[in-house]
């Protein structure tokens, strides 16, 4: 049941499902890159960087590109349907790489995750969205984004540094444990929407060709719309810097920063409280620094930016994003580390949510949903781009040339290429205007 007030209780069921399968993947995301190329007396795989980022720059793109075309699958053989095969793979996927140690079967096992994590994310929107009215449906994403960033901030912060030391393949165990849970919840708790028993019947006489059909219609519907891509292909800059998150600074923090002065502060805090304690900075903890920052502060940030004007607000945004990657090539110490860290997330606090409002501004009145799941492009060229320029940079600069403040150089370079275009971008659609 649902009222003008409240949410019905399919709402908290996604929620729920939502804050455990991000608290997973973004668990396994927190490490994963330096599992694969640290050595098997340390833990891991030993495959080259090279070999890390074609994966990374494989099932990162899927985990963007697959929701595009998810959604309509959904709607057209049920969601409930849909979370079950979705499950069923990254169950598998997560078991698999736990298990398997060679390049091809891990590559193949990880693949399989990111096909259920692809389907997953736009069934999981849609139910929020099916499950909200206009009244409560901004406060209801508003929780949305909250459990994603609460499920990526408690699981890397907790269970990840536990289930590492007693290695990194229980890691995969926990995620694996989490998709069983989530399919047992989808199937004796999670309900179909009432809205798509109803879409079902409509396309009961539907043949499966012509709804693939009428979704191919689409992409080349927005395909042809050359202003939507530029923009798409110009914010994409800012991602390829994004995605350096899950690569590149992981490899400089383990093999370049010292943060033992970190360490040390906190551990002096928490003596107050407890014996010898024995807090360590490590990997995961960048993204619980970043789903950290989202926690305390994007509410802060959305209300100073709301009224401010969606595109200048996003150039402003990758700037602040920039600016965060510049400061790491300022040096190797640990404050600078975790300082350009920060100024990074507000960068993306700032741009990302006025990206989706432009979006929602230049969209035809008709199409804003397929414009909105085909702004998921930014991810597939930016994750893509930047895990394999990521790691063939790092090999290149940090490991042959040891010049690790010129690869954030680099890459900074990238976010003001970003700006440039999008200034001039703007000064071509307002000129039009």
């Amino acid at each position: 049941m649902k009222n003008n007030k409240g949410f019905e209780r399919n709402f908290w069921v996604a929620i729920i499902m939502e804050f455990f399968e991000r608290g997973a993947y973004y668990g396994v995301l927190s490490v994963l890159s330096v599992y694969l190329v640290i050595s098997g007396e340390e833990g891991g795989l030993g495959f080259t960087k090279a070999q890390a980022g074609t994966i990374m720059g494989t099932i990162q793109p899927l985990l963007y590109f697959l929701p595009i075309i998810a959604g309509g699958i959904a709607d057209r053989f049920g969601f409930r349907r849909i979370l079950f095969f979705a499950f069923t793979c990254i169950t598998g996927g997560y078991f698999l790489t736990a298990m398997t140690e060679s390049y091809i079967p891990v590559f193949a096992s990880l693949l399989l995750m990111a096909v259920g994590a692809g389907f997953f994310k736009p069934v999981i929107s849609g139910t929020i969205a099916k499950s909200t009215t206009e009244e409560n449906s901004t406060l209801g994403f508003g929780i949305f984004y909250w459990s994603i960033n609460l499920g990526a901030f408690l699981v890397p912060l907790i269970l990840v540094p536990m289930l590492k030391a007693q290695g990194y393949h229980y890691i995969f165990y926990m995620a694996a444990a989490v998709g069983c849970i989530l399919m047992l919840i989808n199937t004796f708790i999670y309900r179909e929407p009432k809205a798509n028993l109803e879409l079902q019947k409509k396309l009961g006489g539907e043949s499966v060709g012509q709804s693939l059909k009428k979704l191919f219609v689409g992409i080349v519907e927005v395909l042809k719309d050359v202003k939507f891509i530029v923009l798409i292909f110009l914010y994409s800059g800012f991602w390829i810097l994004y995605f350096q998150m899950y690569g590149t600074v992981l490899w400089y923090l383990k093999e370049h920063v010292d943060m033992t002065p970190v360490n040390d502060a906190v551990n002096s805090f928490l003596s107050i409280f407890v014996a010898d304690p024995s807090w360590k900075f490590d990997t995961e903890h960048v993204t619980v620094i970043n789903a950290g920052v989202i926690i305390c502060l994007q509410l802060i940030v959305s209300k100073l930016v709301q009224k401010w004007p969606a595109l200048p607000t996003m150039i402003m945004g990758i700037g602040c994003g920039t600016l965060g990657m510049f400061i790491l090539s300022l040096g190797s110490t640990p404050w600078i580390f975790i300082a350009g860290l920060i100024i990074f997330t507000l960068g993306e606090m700032t741009t990302h949510p006025k990206f989706l409002s432009y979006i929602g501004i230049i969209a035809p009145p008709d199409k804003k949903a397929l414009y909105m799941g085909y702004s998921f492009l930014y991810g597939v060229i930016g994750s893509s781009i930047g895990s394999f320029l990521g790691a063939s940079l790092y090999q290149k600069i940090v490991e042959q040339m040891n010049q690790p403040q010129l690869l954030w150089l680099i890459f900074s370079g990238i976010g003001v290429l970003s700006i440039v275009g999008l200034l001039l971008y703007n000064k071509i659609v307002n000129k039009k205007k």
